[in-house]
């Protein structure tokens, strides 16, 4: 992927003016001198759901702020068995710096507009900013800290848990990032970004067990279904609970 030709760099910086995600992301680390200078080799790119933006083992060749959308990560076994080991939404950081090849396949679970960055171009900024180096490494940490969370998920909690604690997280992400469906204080409202194989998947569960489980959350009005894909929180602490664990831990 080649950097943003100079012509269009204008209105790429407008476009970091009015980013959803600039001071979540990376480049939030960076003050002006620095993202006019990011956003010289910056491209946003509009991915259609399905599709694949990096495969895994490949060599690398960008890595993305997420502006909007979900992708889902996944790792294939030698048999070609796949396993979903990761969600990404915005702000989050797509690739590993510093790495010569990619260590999963990133899908477009939804719709999904990404900012890439060459990679080559991007490990100069950030060797050059160690404020870009420090927000790299945060996100990294996050990333370590979401992991082990999920190793507890399934590890330990009951086919009730494991679902409510997926609903509790893209409920939690949604409010992050501005969720465009209204909701009050102290509920969320968000759409499904995986379908219910993804997520059979992503939970070690059946596709069975999911929809039962929504079925359960949704019968004792922790959650409501407006429609296949649209789920209502009215309670986030209900949720919370349900999923055996704490509404305002960060």
């Amino acid at each position: 992927m080649h950097g943003t030709p100079p012509s269009i760099i204008p209105d790429v910086l407008q476009r970091c003016d009015h980013c959803a995600v600039r001071h979540q992301a990376v480049c939030g680390a960076m003050d002006d001198v620095q993202v006019k200078k990011l956003a010289q080799i910056a491209h946003r790119k509009k991915v259609p759901a399905g599709q694949t933006i990096i495969s895994d083992e490949e060599p690398v060749d960008f890595f993305a702020n997420v502006i909007s959308g979900a992708i889902k990560l996944t790792k294939t076994l030698p048999d070609g068995r796949q396993q979903i080991v990761g969600l990404l939404f915005a702000p989050d950081f797509l690739g590993r710096a510093y790495s010569k090849h990619n260590p999963y396949t990133a899908e477009a679970a939804t719709d999904v507009e990404i900012c890439t960055f060459p990679n080559a171009a991007f490990e100069r900024l950030v060797g050059e900013y160690p404020g870009l180096q420090q927000r790299l490494f945060q996100h990294t940490l996050d990333e370590l800290d979401a992991a082990r969370d999920w190793m507890l998920l399934l590890g330990r909690k009951t086919a009730e848990e494991k679902v409510a604690s997926f609903l509790h997280m893209l409920a939690r992400r949604s409010l992050l990032t501005g969720c465009v469906h209204k909701a009050s204080p102290g509920s969320a409202a968000f759409e499904l970004p995986l379908t219910r194989s993804d997520m059979a998947d992503y939970l070690g569960l059946t596709i069975e067990t999911v929809s039962r489980q929504l079925t359960r959350l949704k019968t004792s009005n922790v959650v409501r279904l407006s429609t296949n894909r649209l789920i209502m929180v009215p309670d986030l602490d209900r949720l919370a609970q349900a999923a055996g664990q704490d509404n305002h831990r960060h």
